[in-house]
């Protein structure tokens, strides 16, 4: 297995100086009071990316987000003005959800001329103004222009659709983005429309599933048995590097490039019967779809590595989007429902298929991202049941684990601010490669 080089500080964690390579603790991810101050400090002051523009394809167009993690539930509409707007999910009359179908906690979508409320009736425009009330005269000079759904910031990137739910952000999404997002702009996402998506309910904190993705350190282990008994000896023996790390600055944003891995394999030996039948597996489709892929954007693979594979890139907090070499993408949401569970949603987007074969192959790229992300999952349940313990309270960490580093080391400092009353970005010292 090819050792990539790393920067001339040695190693990737004492590239960045606000990283330190002493021993961890978790007790930020099993503390429930510690969880609080993230909800506040983080999940109600960051950018986060709520669905895609093509969730909403037409005036009318909506979809709610069940946000825990903020205590609210949202209303995402494409309006007669063809603006994307989001609104909290509550009438103004009684506070009543206003949006939702047999199951109040339950996400849904449709197209609709206006919202309704189930328990009186009050009617809301897809700009949120409040238009009709019933029995209005029986109110007290009610005036309900002063009574519209109450918004929340959004903003898109690239298509990605993402709200604020600060008073007043501090900072545009642009901004929030940063170097990262200016560094993707231009990748066919738009292209990519055909997706498969799935969602699991996993009792660890959510810290810990995005841990487990930032690194490659745990995959010839973890995931020995997905390969022929060949490669998952040869993987066991030899281990995995990365290609290259980067960290944004203050930000939390990061990425982790890997290398080809399987696609197409160099030996169809390499891989199983299915994978060669249908020229497709874990790394996507073998071959390319019909998009133009001959000019990527800067910061797809930055190292410029030959033996590319895809770039995984963390955008904070919890929001992932990782792009393969072959012309797919796959995104990984995080959201937090406790200090010990959270909703994991994966989705993986291609290229329109053309035929039944197309077809197959990205499903058997999506079944086999779920199974990978099962095993993820269940090995970090038992992770969070044996951090509580407390039996150990420090872990040490290697140096393909620099993001998982980064991710505690950002959101404590966010804490930390919170609880010094600074509500605008952190700021602490990095370097950069």
């Amino acid at each position: 297995m090819a050792h990539f080089p790393k920067p001339a500080a040695g190693s990737w964690t004492e590239h960045y100086p606000h990283l330190d390579t002493g021993p961890v603790s978790y007790e930020d991810s099993i503390s429930p009071d510690y969880y609080k101050l993230e909800k506040e400090a983080v999940f109600k002051q960051c950018w986060l990316n709520v669905g895609r523009v093509e969730q909403l394809p037409r005036p009318g167009s909506y979809f709610t987000r069940e946000l825990e993690v903020a205590n609210t539930s949202l209303i995402l509409v494409r309006g007669r003005d063809d603006q994307i707007r989001a609104f909290h999910n509550i009438c103004r009359h009684r506070g009543n959800k206003l949006v939702w179908t047999d199951y109040p906690g339950e996400e849904v979508s449709g197209d609709c001329r206006q919202f309704t409320c189930k328990y009186h009736g009050w009617r809301y425009g897809l700009s949120g103004d409040l238009t009709f009330v019933q029995q209005e005269d029986e109110f007290f000079h009610l005036d309900k222009a002063a009574y519209p759904l109450v918004s929340v910031h959004v903003d898109t990137w690239e298509g990605f659709i993402f709200v604020n739910l600060a008073a007043q952000p501090p900072q545009t999404l642009a901004q929030f983005l940063g170097e990262m997002g200016a560094g993707l702009a231009g990748y066919p996402f738009a292209e990519m429309t055909h997706s498969f998506g799935y969602r699991a309910d996993v009792n660890a904190n959510w810290k810990l599933f995005i841990d487990a993705f930032a690194e490659f350190y745990h995959a010839p282990i973890l995931h020995m048995r997905q390969a022929v008994a060949d490669e998952a000896a040869k993987l066991a023996q030899f281990g995995f590097e990365a290609l290259h790390y980067e960290i944004y600055g203050d930000s939390g944003h990061s990425m982790v490039s890997t290398w080809g891995g399987m696609s197409p394999p160099k030996d169809p030996n390499m891989v199983k019967p299915i994978e060669r039948i249908l020229r497709s597996g874990l790394f996507g489709p073998w071959d390319k779809p019909d998009i133009d892929l001959s000019n990527l954007p800067p910061a797809l693979n930055p190292a410029r590595h030959k033996s590319w594979g895809g770039d995984s890139f963390q955008v904070f907090p919890n929001f992932v989007v990782l792009v393969w070499e072959p012309g797919w993408y796959l995104t990984y949401n995080y959201w937090p429902l406790s200090f010990d569970r959270h909703r994991f949603e994966g989705r993986l987007y291609f290229a329109p298929p053309k035929n039944a074969t197309d077809r197959l192959r990205q499903e058997l790229a999506a079944v086999t991202f779920k199974e990978y992300s099962l095993q993820d999952g269940n090995t970090l349940e038992a992770t969070q049941r044996m951090l509580q313990s407390r039996a150990v309270t420090e872990f040490p960490l290697c140096d393909q684990e620099v993001l998982c580093r980064n991710l505690h080391t950002v959101v404590r400092a966010r804490v930390e601010a919170y609880q010094a009353g600074r509500v605008t970005p952190v700021t602490v010292s990095s370097g950069g490669p």
